[in-house]
């Protein structure tokens, strides 16, 4: 249990330490230290409790509660006071609700429930860690030279590059709470934790526009935790416990515990940037890039689905489930229009990441153990690769001063390792034989055994949209423009490092694909779900896994070095001036090669796909509440 509380305190302690440290140079060593340290103890993690299969800790410390309860105090009159500064008034109503109905529950009826594990770590709980501490740790090293060009480029601000790194280690300690918690009180805590850091961390350059969307995020993560508030009420008055282990036995044993599971799948849909709540995820990319990477890959949304991956034993074709599914599936559907539709490169990884956490949260709303497989398979391979692609986004940005799509013709002459470690990233969100799609494979068969042909439909049709906007963005990857200058020695070496270690873990973890299935995943499944066939789930995979084990290790040897490459000039329907990049039209005048895709506007633009999607949601949402409610009262 020491290294579970190591965990949560040294990136606590960290954060304060860069806080109060503003030296660059103490800064950067102790980034880097911690982030070796924080790795390096994740994975001590894994190793120490891989064999347990799920072992619960009675820890029990009475000050431990008291300072949880006056610390969510402090945060809901800091919430408060930044509502009235800022005139966000919803703010400030759903802070001075929430809170004072938990702090009064816990000094009541919370005080008499006897809660026996504060603590349950299982394997699940264990792939978190590690996304949290390695991938986590592996942003904040190069979020360093990052924001010192920040800095840089707005030299004349004052500097708070210590309150960045304080709220980025914070959220680490915060996230790692969540993953171990199995007290919901302990849970709700670090959960409001990471609410607070992504306001912080959305509003850091202070400009109106991101103030608005991070009182945006603060908003619907409010909701968010008013459900995770009444499930906790709920629990505790009606069933007298405050341990989700408990709660899904209950589930799993016949008891139905629908309400609080929907209330607590609603609280993971906020955080989750599930439509209606979308649009807090979208208005994160004003912050710098390394926030998006973090909220986006290894922190924030993946509490969201976490926390609904946990409660999948009892979700499935009960009221929370079907609400679950079904705003994963309209999620995943339209969020995958929208991205058809936008150059920026942030936006179409904003659009992609609500879209994978759709379907991540439509398969967990399934319930089944198929349908779990495919969820965490999901979580990883979005984890590492969506990570990559923002990061390698933020060095484009920073190397040819936009983000737009339209922009990286010929990046692979101006910045070929990057280009590369894009083409990998984008691969590894459609294209075989990485784990994406043996992901989206497993959930399509899944959604195919759950016989909701309406499921079925939706990813058939969103999974299509997904090929068409990553096929746009590789092609401009791959059009080589000749003769253009060579910009990439500007890149950091710790960015180089990171971005390296990233298109590394991508291509790791397809190869570890059959010993993670069989390994973690399989061994969960058993332990959560009863009748679990895993014989079966293995042998239904594993041969995909195999043939596309088998690609990436036999195409390049068998096509390295075999190539006659000829190098020609390029035709650009007119008179090469000799450079490539410029030709003479039939009426002589000079004409500049561009090449542009069609993002199709009229049809999948963002506010109206945004507006289809939001409506549907919340028309799922609302019915299914108010069935629940009308049946309870």
């Amino acid at each position: 249990m020491g290294t579970i509380f190591f965990l949560i305190v040294f990136p606590l302690v960290v954060a304060v330490a860069l806080l109060v440290l503003k030296t660059d140079a103490i800064r950067d060593m102790l980034v880097r230290v911690a982030a070796i340290v924080i790795g390096a103890a994740s994975i001590y993690l894994a190793v120490q409790y891989y064999g347990t299969g799920g072992e619960m800790f009675d820890f029990h410390s009475e000050t431990l509660n008291y300072l949880f309860m006056v610390i969510e105090a402090l945060l809901a009159v800091v919430v408060i006071v930044l509502g009235i500064k800022y005139k966000k008034y919803l703010a400030l109503v759903l802070a001075a609700i929430q809170t004072p109905i938990l702090i009064w529950f816990e000094l009541t009826i919370g005080h008499h429930v006897n809660v026996v594990n504060n603590i349950y770590i299982d394997r699940l709980s264990i792939v978190m860690v590690l996304i949290i501490g390695i991938i986590g740790s592996l942003i904040c090293v190069y979020a360093l030279p990052y924001m010192k060009d920040f800095q840089h480029h707005h030299h004349g601000e004052k500097d708070r590059r210590p309150w960045f790194f304080f709220l980025l280690f914070l959220f680490l300690s915060a996230m790692f709470g969540i993953v171990v918690s199995n007290n919901l009180v302990w849970l709700h805590f670090f959960w409001e934790i990471t609410t607070l850091c992504s306001f912080f961390l959305i509003g850091f350059t202070k400009t109106k526009e991101a103030i608005d969307n991070s009182f945006r995020a603060l908003i619907f993560n409010l909701m968010g935790g008013f459900g995770f508030v009444l499930a906790i009420l709920v629990l505790g008055t009606y069933y007298n416990t405050l341990e989700l282990s408990t709660m899904i036995l209950y589930g799993t044993m016949g008891y139905s515990v629908v309400l609080p599971a929907a209330l607590l799948a609603f609280a993971g849909i906020t955080k989750a940037a599930q439509m209606p709540f979308s649009s807090w995820l979208l208005g994160a990319m004003v912050a710098p890039t390394p926030t998006s990477a973090l909220l986006h890959s290894s922190t924030m949304v993946k509490a969201g689905v976490f926390l609904i991956i946990k409660l999948s034993p009892v979700l499935g074709w009960n009221m929370a489930g079907i609400m679950t599914m079904m705003v994963g599936g309209i999620t995943f559907l339209f969020a995958s229009f929208a991205a058809i539709s936008q150059s920026n490169a942030k936006r179409v990884l904003a659009y992609s990441t609500v879209a994978n956490l759709g379907l991540i949260v439509a398969c967990a709303g399934i319930g089944t153990y198929a349908a779990v497989w495919a969820a965490v398979m999901l979580v990883i391979f979005h984890a590492i690769t969506k990570s990559l692609l923002f990061l390698c986004v933020g060095t484009a940005e920073h190397n040819i001063g936009s983000r737009d799509i339209e922009d990286m013709d010929g990046l692979f002459g101006r910045m070929p390792r990057l280009a590369t470690f894009m083409i990998v990233g984008i691969s590894g969100m459609f294209l075989a034989p990485l784990g994406m799609l043996v992901s989206k494979w497993a959930a399509m068969t899944a959604f195919i055994d759950s016989g909701n042909i309406l499921l079925v439909a939706i990813i058939c049709f969103g999974s299509a949209a997904t090929a068409f906007y990553w096929t746009k963005w590789l092609g401009k990857m791959t059009a080589i423009m000749a003769r253009r200058e060579n910009i990439q020695d500007h890149v950091h070496k710790e960015e180089w490092v990171v971005l390296g270690t990233l298109t590394g873990m991508t291509i790791i973890a397809i190869m570890a694909f059959p010993i993670i299935s069989s390994g973690i995943l399989v061994p969960y499944l058993v332990n959560v779900f009863a009748g679990v066939d895993a014989a079966s789930l293995l042998s239904g995979n594993m041969f995909i896994m195999t043939a596309m084990l088998a690609l990436v290790i036999l195409l390049p040897i068998l096509f390295f070095g075999k190539t006659n490459k000829k190098i020609v000039p390029i035709y650009l329907s007119g008179a090469n001036v000799g450079d490539d990049l410029r030709f003479t039209d039939s009426f002589q005048q000079p004409k500049e090669v561009s090449l542009k895709n069609w993002y199709m506007e009229d049809y999948f633009g963002e506010v109206k796909m945004s507006r289809y999607g939001n409506i549907a949601s919340a028309v799922v949402i609302i019915a299914v509440m108010a069935m629940m409610l009308g049946g309870v009262l």
